[in-house]
């Protein structure tokens, strides 16, 4: 019998994300609070930019842009926000999108799974992904049930069940 397998990705639906940056946008344009205070955001290459004359007005953008996230059941690890800094009269937070499992993380999830896992599976670390396989497919849904458990510092997928 052959082994079942799954892999373990962190992956960012972009769309999605630019959903929510469009809807952050919009609520800023409305709310009272945001009136006068030059808050804007935008996208800035690869990475989200924020701009306002206050770092609280800035951190109240993010704040949005989150709540947004959230409400487009995406994970707020994605998002790998800086400190409001000061650059001429306005304070411009830059937060940066975090995907693919580095090695250290990599590393980290596949030592879960050998030590916390039942006998039989084995994780192998292929780039920025894991293949989890077993000759049980109870024991790697058993491995999923475990890794959704932990609050890893990444946002993770499990996508070709096989």
């Amino acid at each position: 019998m052959a082994d079942s397998s799954f892999d373990i990705v962190s992956k960012i639906d972009r769309q999605e994300v630019d959903n929510a940056l469009n809807q952050t946008v919009k609520e800023i344009g409305h709310r009272f609070d945001f009136k006068g205070t030059g808050a804007s955001i935008a996208w800035s290459g690869k990475d989200i930019e924020v701009k306002a004359n206050s770092e609280e007005r800035a951190k109240a953008v993010l704040d949005v842009l989150q709540e947004k996230i959230i409400k487009r059941n995406l994970s707020l690890k994605i998002l790998d926000a800086g400190e409001p800094k000061l650059s001429g009269k306005e304070y411009r937070l830059t937060i940066g999108l975090k995907e693919g499992i580095d090695q250290e993380n990599a590393k980290k999830i596949a030592k879960i799974i050998r030590d916390e896992g039942a006998k039989g599976i084995k994780a192998q670390i292929q780039g920025e992904e894991l293949r989890v396989s077993s000759k049980k497919k109870d024991d790697l849904q058993d491995v999923i049930t475990l890794l959704k458990g932990k609050d890893l510092d990444v946002a993770l997928q499990f996508v070709n069940y096989r």
